[in-house]
């Protein structure tokens, strides 16, 4: 893991995110709301399918103070079914559309690892390409974001959302990780991308021990010098350590959102928005007295 200062990776913290003429102020964390256009995802799958659904659920979330509303139409739970990037589209184009009509100044971040996804939501005036592979999955994605000069999330993953969970392994978890993102960053610049921003990837190949061996770290990889988003919201590596549901460990996760703020953590990805909102006023105000 290089960390000195020759590093080419290695760049001054960004203080702002370019969203494609809208600046997002990062002197104070972003909350990441998520917006799950799915059938089986798993947490919320199939509550936000309809029209009138989501965009109930999209303004409910910026009346709670998110600053970037995320949305996804193809699962990435483990053993998820691989949809096509058509059925992927028709989940997704409808309500994007709508959603920049209704709330023109929302910051929208499509989760998709599909360069087509990708190019078609960016033609709809979407912000952010949000890629759990990093690039890995689809060689015209790189080009296709830094086409459209968006910001683009790229995530640590081992395997793929079908067999990420079936016998993840790491001699060293935190190095590994460190070592891929720094391949993909590397490809990204070379793209010509300019924002960029590193997404451990909680969950997404990586059994309960590697998770919180990542978390214990994620100071690392705030070393980059590019924004660092976190998503642990719902997810097993919280629920299952005690024994419990997804929808019922809204506790445990702002303790974790506040240790992660505290690492250097830029966006906190969540269902949750209320809380995670509140748990960066609380962080704001630990850190400078002001909320």
């Amino acid at each position: 893991m290089v960390k000195n200062k020759d590093n080419p990776i290695i760049v001054p913290r960004r203080k702002t995110l370019n969203c494609r003429g809208v600046l997002l102020d990062l002197s104070r964390p972003l909350v990441m709301g998520i917006l799950n256009l799915t059938p089986d995802s798993f947490s919320d799958g199939g509550k936000f399918n309809g029209l009138d659904a989501a965009l109930a659920h999209t303004e409910s979330m910026l009346q709670d103070g998110t600053d970037i509303i995320d949305i996804g139409g193809y699962s990435s739970r483990p053993g998820a079914e691989d949809i096509s990037p058509s059925r992927e589209l028709d989940r997704i184009l409808v309500i994007v559309r709508e959603i920049r009509k209704q709330f023109p100044k929302a910051i929208l971040s499509i989760d998709t690892f599909r360069a087509s996804v990708a190019r078609a939501m960016l033609e709809e005036g979407a912000h952010i390409i949000n890629d759990v592979s990093g690039g890995l999955y689809d060689p015209e994605m790189l080009r296709t974001v830094a086409e459209y000069d968006a910001p683009y999330i790229l995530m640590h993953i081992q395997g793929t959302p079908q067999t990420m969970q079936l016998n993840p392994v790491y001699e060293n978890v935190v190095e590994e990780v460190w070592d891929q993102l720094k391949d993909r960053i590397l490809a990204a610049k070379a793209a010509k991308i300019t924002d960029i921003i590193v997404d451990p990837g909680f969950g997404f190949g990586k059994r309960l021990h590697h998770n919180y061996e990542l978390f214990r770290n994620l100071d690392k990889f705030s070393l980059f010098g590019f924004p660092l988003l976190v998503g642990i919201s719902r997810k097993s590596m919280v629920y299952k350590l005690f024994d419990t549901t997804p929808d019922n460990v809204s506790d445990l996760t702002t303790a974790l959102h506040l240790k992660a703020m505290d690492a250097g953590t830029d966006i906190l990805r969540v269902h949750d928005v209320k809380p995670a909102r509140r748990a960066v006023s609380l962080y704001h105000y630990l850190r400078y007295g002001t909320v």
